[in-house]
């Protein structure tokens, strides 16, 4: 089983940009979709951005869309989210997650990172 970490989060200003990284172990991180999920106190663990096995296909959450950019190099086994023009409603915990499938509009995930605060000031 794929175990993820993830690094890279940190307390900055509304504007700013961060780049979230996640390093996976195991030999079979290139087979497998990867996204991230993000938590804000009080709400719900929600889809943030995924990527599939090969990189060419990426999706976002609306709100997300143009201000975040997911990658991956496979070669490092890492996956990558670089958040850009932060808005204090961005501050969450943000989760790596692998092995991603889409049922409906329900994600199954087979592997969560511990997860790395981000939080925005305004």
């Amino acid at each position: 089983q794929v175990q993820l970490v993830e690094s890279g989060g940190g307390l900055v200003q509304a504007g700013d940009s961060l780049r979230l990284s996640c390093a996976a172990s195991g030999r079979t991180f290139s087979r497998y979709a990867m996204g991230w999920f993000r938590q804000a106190p009080g709400k719900e663990r929600e889809f943030v951005a995924s990527i599939s096995w090969s990189g060419g296909s990426t999706s976002y959450a609306d709100s997300m869309k143009g201000r975040f950019t997911i990658s991956r190099d496979n070669a490092k086994n890492t996956v990558y989210l670089q958040m850009n023009s932060l808005k204090p409603e961005d501050t969450a915990v943000y989760y790596c997650a692998a092995d991603l499938k889409k049922y409906g509009s329900t994600w199954r995930v087979g592997a969560w990172g511990q997860g790395t605060q981000v939080t925005v000031s305004s």
